[in-house]
């Protein structure tokens, strides 16, 4: 068995993949990188063939037709033979130097009594034209370089979350909460780290920057202009997580640290759906904000009146066009702080 399985989704990809690759490749034989080629209609496959040619032990090219970034990532955990499970996208890469450190603690935890859920790391944002990288650390909320479980994370700041960038899952966890990713949509990123967190009992951090976040590209789908146009996708992604919420209160709720997390977390989305409804300016739209948020009344009172005194909820629904000024203001605040989109 390998210690990590990495999956790789590609839609188009030739003009970076290599660089994710070839940063993975240093992983050596503890690790299967698997290229899954979305449907691309590039030389994607061709590359992946490549290196599935070089590195036979290593590389795993798993063709398919085009389902999106979420239908990759399952293609990826279904074909994933190692005892841990990553993402990385096509056009982001890690850092060596973090990743050889991160594979050894791995390595290490797999022989412990105790068996590692999610391991968390640092992830920089590599935003083009900016010197100066934002790290994300989580320092302040999780202790580090030890096993722990919910009951030691402290307080997370507002407006932050644990990405998809900065987690290493166990892939039979994976597996065993039912994980599965709609396809077609953009933003599953969320759903993959939100899903399996209250099947999570032991985790580790590592203050170490590992996963570089490639920003800035004007096709990206974080790019805000694109968000905007894609605002239906990011609402069934939001929806999506109150449905877990709803259906899993049981487990959920018995576990106060993970509710709290949990609660932060779909504030955060919340919060990002509103704004893009928001920005988008159409009459259409600042309708389907009001639909979400009595969906979210609807589904769950107590979530509701929480996320109302969230990050932006008691500004979010204030009328008028001077409401929405001060909601967007806010949240142009929060991305100038965190440096995301």
């Amino acid at each position: 068995m390998k210690l990590l399985s990495v999956a790789i989704p590609c839609y188009n990809s030739q003009a970076y993949m290599g660089k994710c690759i070839e940063s993975l490749l240093v992983g050596g034989e503890d690790v299967e990188i698997i290229v899954v080629n979305d449907g691309s209609s590039d030389d994607t496959a061709k590359i992946g063939e490549e290196y599935q040619r070089r590195f036979p032990s290593i590389v795993k090219l798993v063709n398919k037709e085009n389902g999106g970034h979420g239908s990759a990532v399952n293609t990826g955990i279904e074909n994933a033979t190692g005892m841990y499970f990553k993402v990385v996208d096509s056009d982001d890469w890690v850092k060596e130097s973090a990743y050889l450190q991160i594979l050894e603690k791995l390595r290490e935890l797999s022989g412990s009594d105790k068996v590692l859920d999610m391991l968390i790391s640092n992830f920089v944002y590599e935003k083009e034209g900016e010197e100066k990288k934002k790290v994300m650390r989580f320092g302040h909320a999780l202790p580090k370089d030890k096993m722990f479980g919910w009951d030691e994370v402290g307080h997370f700041r507002k407006g932050q979350y644990i990405l998809m960038h900065s987690v290493i899952y166990r892939t039979k966890l994976l597996r065993e909460c039912g994980l599965r990713l709609p396809e077609h949509t953009f933003y599953v990123d969320n759903i993959f780290v939100f899903k399996p967190l209250p099947y999570v009992k032991n985790m580790y951090y590592m203050d170490v920057n590992f996963y570089r976040y490639y920003i800035g590209r004007e096709d990206q789908s974080v790019n805000e202009k694109v968000m905007i146009s894609r605002v239906d996708q990011q609402i069934k992604v939001n929806r999506i997580m109150i449905d877990y919420m709803r259906e899993n209160r049981h487990m959920i709720w018995r576990n106060k640290p993970v509710r709290e997390y949990m609660i932060n977390y779909l504030d955060i989305i919340t919060t990002i759906s509103s704004i893009m409804l928001i920005l988008s300016e159409t009459e259409e739209n600042l309708i389907k904000k009001d639909n979400l948020w009595t969906y979210l009344k609807e589904s769950d009172t107590y979530l509701f009146y929480r996320l109302r005194l969230g990050l932006l909820g008691s500004t979010m629904n204030l009328p008028g066009k001077g409401g929405r000024k001060i909601s967007v203001e806010g949240y142009r605040i929060a991305r100038r702080f965190f440096k995301f989109n």
